[in-house]
């Protein structure tokens, strides 16, 4: 685990790291573990003591599986190491006598530092999400517009499909209203004066 080169800042945090890993492991000890399995280990006293430091080397084992994930997600080594990179450019730097815009005083407020840098990102997002928002809005007056034209359209709609079906059912009214039989005794009697004469 944590076998790359690095800083020197990041060997010393990681050999510090490494020793605080395999002293928390094996800090309790076989009596501790005696305590806690009596019985097993009077009756095994071998296989108790090879449980026990199965169980040790598991935890720590564990141990740096969990924190190497947790390094590999954060990048833990690279920060580390820029930190350590940060720090002796820093101190070179004031060895040379460099003061830059960037430098720290004493006489510097933390709180007015972080405005200094954070107010014009934070302008910069206000100004990005107004255009956003005022972009959002146009949209939303387009369609409102068409929803508008489409519901005045579909209105229009409805009323000539209205006024069709008022006719329709005039004209149904008119036709159940007209004297059915004697429009079929025309009909016959048209059929039959219609009809060629056979001749003899």
């Amino acid at each position: 685990m944590f076998n790359q080169p690095g800083s020197r800042r990041w060997t010393h945090f990681h050999s510090a790291l490494q020793l605080a890993i395999q002293r928390s492991a094996h800090k309790w000890t076989f009596e501790d573990f005696a305590e806690c399995f009596p019985l097993y280990v009077e009756e095994d006293k071998n296989g108790s003591s090879a449980t026990f430091n199965s169980i040790s080397d598991y935890i720590e084992a564990q141990n740096f599986r969990d924190l190497d994930k947790l390094f590999k997600d954060y990048s833990i080594q690279e920060n580390i190491d820029i930190l350590h990179r940060v720090v002796n450019e820093a101190k070179d730097r004031k060895a040379r006598g460099e003061i830059g815009k960037d430098t720290w005083k004493e006489d510097l407020e933390p709180r007015v530092a972080v405005c200094a840098r954070t107010v014009p990102l934070l302008e910069s997002e206000v100004k990005r999400l107004r255009e956003t928002l005022a972009k959002i809005e146009k949209e939303n007056h387009e369609l409102q517009a068409q929803v508008e034209r489409n519901v005045q359209t579909t209105q229009e709609a409805n009323e000539r499909a209205a006024v069709l079906l008022d006719k329709l059912d005039a004209v149904l009214h008119e036709w159940q209203e007209l004297p059915m039989g004697e429009i079929e005794a025309w009909t016959l009697q048209t059929a039959e004066s219609l009809k060629p004469v056979l001749r003899s």
